[in-house]
């Protein structure tokens, strides 16, 4: 009779190992594939670098837009860049320029 009040106290502790053997293995596949896994570091390493060149690109691209701006400042707008704008937006020329249309 001993053996038998002992085996559903054995069953028990397979269980309860079971599901945390269970557990386990879930936490170790989240850490493995999730999406802060050690297989989406280089996934999350590259998206970085994309976003680092776009970050560098946008801003040079900034920096060029903040410097005509300040080139067409009224209280002081550069000559040369009004006449660009001039002739590019309106058509106009002075009368001893030549237009050459490009293709």
């Amino acid at each position: 009779m001993a053996m038998r009040a002992g085996t559903p106290k054995l069953a028990k502790e397979s269980v309860k190992r079971g599901v945390a053997l269970l557990c386990l293995l879930v936490l170790a596949a989240f850490a493995l594939a999730g999406p802060s896994g050690v297989l989406a570091w280089g996934e999350n390493h590259r998206l970085l670098n994309e976003r680092q060149s776009e970050i560098r690109r946008l801003s040079a691209e900034r920096d060029e837009l903040r410097n005509r701006v300040a080139l067409l400042d009224p209280r002081h707008t550069d000559p040369d860049l009004a006449g660009e704008l001039l002739r590019s937006n309106l058509n106009v020329v002075h009368p001893d320029e030549m237009v050459m249309l490009l293709h």
